[in-house]
């Protein structure tokens, strides 16, 4: 099968999609994002991260091995620990603030979807444990 240029390669739109899906599960969980966020702010260290945010040290670690496998966080040693990073950090911002306004102006409509919403997370919390 050929393509033209008015026909995207059906290949690379999924190869797209998929990338992008990626990307926002990387952005799916409540504790990622609130690291992100302070993390907005400067570096930070594991141990400084689960003071200001008050989760376990476990918590913090695994999230952040997650963002950084994202190509979303950087880490680099100092001493004995490692200081952790936005990487790409205006397009990150960028992207947090343009879910707030899509947020503000759905009404957080998103909570409530069956699939996706407050209950589907919390039934599946029920689940997993």
């Amino acid at each position: 099968m050929t393509t033209t240029e008015d026909t995207p390669d059906p290949t690379d739109e999924a190869a797209a999609l998929s990338a992008a899906a990626c990307l926002f599960h990387g952005f799916s969980d409540p504790s990622r994002l609130a690291i992100l966020r302070h993390l907005a702010l400067g570096e930070h260290r594991v141990v400084d991260l689960t003071a200001h945010l008050g989760l376990a040290q476990s918590t913090v670690s695994k999230h952040l091995a997650c963002l950084r496998d994202c190509g979303l966080v950087t880490s680099r040693p100092v001493g004995r620990a490692s200081m952790f990073g936005l990487a790409h950090s205006e397009a990150v911002l960028d992207l947090l603030a343009a879910a707030e306004r899509v947020l503000a102006l759905t009404g957080d409509a998103v909570t409530l979807c069956p699939s996706h919403g407050i209950a589907a997370i919390h039934a599946d919390n029920h689940e997993e444990a």
